[in-house]
């Protein structure tokens, strides 16, 4: 089996992330950002996907965490499209539904080649730690952006808003984790009928 890997070298006058994304990986992480709590959700992604992450970023949070965050979304959704390659053998879909205390997380998703993406979550609060709630969302469409992907996510039931923010992150690591995943009576083939994803 080739490799499926990829690192991603992003810099920008108000970012600079470096990331690696093994997807054959054992879940393991090491990430350094100055966004404690993004660190928190790029591990739990990680732990939970069975990815190899690495992450090494810097960024202008003395504005705040707007373009670190987004950047981070961006490198990762890239890093993933590269890694899957011509996406010969994969399940193509995933979805997972993931309970975390009283919150629940729904994400759906197609390695299609197209973005879409639909964000049903409502928060209580305005940040998370040292992250802002609205860039949540601002994550989630960059990386589907950048990835080329069907992504839809939804949170139910929630009283606590870190429950339902790493529900998400969780959830969406499972379900990339199905469809990333090389079926064997697929072979070579591509998951379609159109020849190309």
């Amino acid at each position: 089996m080739n490799s499926r890997q990829a690192n991603v070298n992003r810099r920008t006058e108000e970012t600079a992330i470096e990331l690696s994304l093994t997807i054959d990986g054992k879940g393991n992480s090491d990430v350094k950002t100055p966004v404690g709590f993004l660190t928190h959700m790029l591990e739990q992604f990680a732990k939970h996907g069975l990815f190899d992450l690495r992450v090494a970023a810097t960024g202008d949070t003395f504005i705040d965490d707007h373009h670190t965050v987004e950047d981070a979304g961006i490198a990762l959704g890239t890093a993933l499209a590269g890694a899957l390659g011509d996406k010969r053998g994969i399940a193509r879909h995933g979805y997972f539904i993931l309970p975390m205390d009283e919150a629940v997380s729904t994400v759906a998703l197609d390695l299609s080649g197209r973005y879409s993406f639909r964000f049903d979550v409502e928060f209580s609060r305005e940040k998370v730690g040292d992250m802002s709630t609205e860039m949540i969302y601002h994550f989630w469409d960059s990386f589907a952006q950048n990835a080329k992907i069907n992504l839809y996510i939804k949170s139910e039931f929630g009283r606590n808003d870190h429950h339902r923010a790493e529900g998400i992150f969780k959830a969406v690591a499972k379900a990339l984790r199905m469809a990333t995943t090389l079926d064997p009576r697929l072979g070579d083939q591509l998951p379609t009928t159109k020849g190309v994803l």
